[in-house]
């Protein structure tokens, strides 16, 4: 029974015990921590002001691969590197630089290795894919291939830190949180920023704080959607509740909040309160997103036999789709096994054949159902891998290639991207930047840009500072746009 000095605080957290859906941790923990900026939270639309202009993109769609895919053996074809394979990398290309951008530090031979995949020109673009990507070959000529994408961290973990949230050191919101927090949600029934994982058998983790909100409060986190029973942790109610009694519950937390407003530990028991409805309406939501069984076999054929086993990147793929459909903001898919320091011959054509077919069904299928215009698609990972071999090569290993941020490829689709174009340049091996690098803040300005953002406006205030996801620079990548998405550059 609740005695006649019962606080609303003390209310919500004896109610909250009950509560199903307070387990969605990334949903409904509040943060009061500043309470400067809650006046300003919007609960599903945009900041005022934003956007600063007319988005080209609604929406991204960022395919991440995590350990970071070789693009010597990918996209970015040197024809240099195969005809002196075998040979030492000459001292040349380390003379004035960092001398060694991988994990080599104790490796004394560093001996040239070419693709062994065969690169071809691909469309009316005349793109290099290599026929480890012949699904994605196909779709050339809607893509933009950046071939000249900089990081500034050699290890894994700071290296997708970075990626994801414009800084190496963990605690930063990630990209995702940024864009919900500013541009809000379009579907009052499901989270603005959702995360698949492809299930894979490797030793690679991957932690929420890659799509948490940092500073941001709580209710900007990424959500995860699992392959499995409940998507969401504690989706279903308890066992002896009912929705109704929730639904009553809730209404008496609303009435219940409405006595006192507009004081600090009310703006935080309102975002506590929302996070609560969102709960409640996502029950519905999220088993609908989930369900397959209504696409029609066409479109698993287009996106592969993989596509209706659940958990994996083809499948991730497709539900990133109706995802994209039913108005989540930013889509984070994760698949991780590109780490390849060895067995590479073995393990690189393994990793594109699980994510070729189905990176390309995405981009037909987005074009086909006339969402590719206003929806970017992005295609990439933490930074790109050496082109000498690591490690003692022998006993049935060919070895693989070592970190390497100073030289990578992306490549991106829709949503303002000028497509059928190759930006940027290696050198003559694809281990420098010859022409033209694209920043990963140069990359986070023009994602912004896209979706009607100004990043340098773009800004959050916490702890005397304020705070955005370039940091202190970033340009936007202004060749890469169409004409209308130029605008304002």
């Amino acid at each position: 029974m609740i005695g006649s000095h019962t606080t609303r605080r003390q209310l919500l957290s004896r109610l909250g015990l009950g509560f199903g859906g307070m387990a969605f941790s990334s949903l409904l923990a509040g943060n009061a921590s500043s309470h400067d900026n809650l006046a300003a939270m919007p609960a599903g639309n945009a900041l005022p002001g934003l956007p600063h202009f007319a988005p080209q993109a609604k929406r991204v769609i960022f395919l991440f691969m995590s350990g970071g895919p070789s693009h010597v053996d990918s996209f970015d074809y040197k024809p240099e590197l195969q005809k002196l394979q075998g040979q030492s990398l000459p001292d040349s290309f380390r003379k004035g630089r960092q001398s060694l951008p991988g994990m080599s530090g104790n490796q004394t031979l560093f001996q040239l290795k070419g693709s062994s995949h065969p690169f071809t020109r691909c469309g009316q673009s005349g793109a290099w894919v290599s026929n480890a990507f012949p699904h994605i070959a196909r779709v050339a000529d809607e893509l933009c291939f950046v071939k000249s994408m900089v990081s500034e961290s050699v290890n894994h973990d700071p290296a997708i830190t970075f990626i994801q949230t414009g800084s190496p050191i963990a605690g930063r919101p990630s990209a995702g949180s940024w864009i919900q927090y500013g541009l809000g949600r379009e579907n009052e029934n499901l989270p603005a920023f959702i995360v698949l994982i492809s299930r894979r058998s490797v030793d690679q983790p991957l932690s929420s704080k890659l799509w948490g909100s940092g500073f941001l409060p709580a209710r900007y986190d990424g959500v995860q959607l699992r392959a499995s029973k409940d998507p969401v942790l504690y989706l279903s109610d308890p066992p002896g509740i009912p929705r109704e009694a929730n639904r009553r519950m809730l209404d008496g937390l609303k009435e219940l909040q409405s006595v006192q407003p507009g004081t600090a530990v009310s703006a935080d028991a309102d975002a506590r309160w929302e996070s609560y409805e969102m709960a409640f309406r996502m029950q519905t939501a999220i088993p609908d997103v989930m369900d397959l069984s209504k696409e029609q076999s066409h479109v698993f054929d287009l996106y592969g036999p993989d596509s209706r086993t659940p958990g994996t990147f083809a499948a991730n793929c497709l539900q990133a789709r109706r995802l994209a459909e039913r108005g989540v903001r930013f889509i984070q898919l994760f698949h991780p096994g590109w780490d390849q320091h060895s067995n590479m011959e073995q393990d690189f054509p393994i990793s594109s054949r699980e994510v070729d077919q189905a990176s390309a069904a995405l981009i037909m299928d987005l074009k086909e159902r006339g969402m590719l215009k206003d929806t970017l698609v992005v295609w990439g990972g933490e930074f790109g891998r050496t082109p000498y071999l690591q490690g003692r090569v022998g006993k049935g290993d060919k070895g693989g290639r070592d970190h390497h941020p100073n030289c990578f490829t992306f490549w991106m689709a829709g949503g303002g991207i000028k497509p059928g174009i190759t930006h940027g340049e290696s050198d003559e091996l694809g281990y420098h930047v010859a022409q033209t690098p694209v920043h990963v803040h140069d990359f986070h300005a023009t994602m912004l840009h896209l979706l009607g953002i100004n990043h340098e406006r773009f800004t959050y205030h916490f702890q005397g500072r304020d705070f955005r996801l370039t940091d202190v620079s970033g340009t936007v990548v202004k060749d890469i746009l169409s004409k209308a998405a130029s605008h304002g550059v």
